[in-house]
């Protein structure tokens, strides 16, 4: 097995790797809301938090 002659430091690996981003920021769409997100990230809709289809945070309800 090959193995490398010296170790790649921790800030040479990350200085190499900082223009590997995506250039523009990729929109989802919601399957269970319609609403277009951005990947990876919560977004609301109302008062809802929802991540991946799924309600993280209950918005306020009104009691009348």
């Amino acid at each position: 097995m090959a193995h490398p002659k010296w170790k790649t430091s921790k800030s040479r690996k990350r200085k190499r790797r900082t223009h590997h981003q995506a250039d523009v920021a990729q929109i989802a769409t919601c399957k269970t809301t319609g609403e277009k997100h951005i990947y990876h990230q919560a977004y609301k809709v109302g008062d809802d938090l929802y991540y991946r289809g799924q309600v993280l945070v209950k918005g306020a309800e009104e009691d009348i």
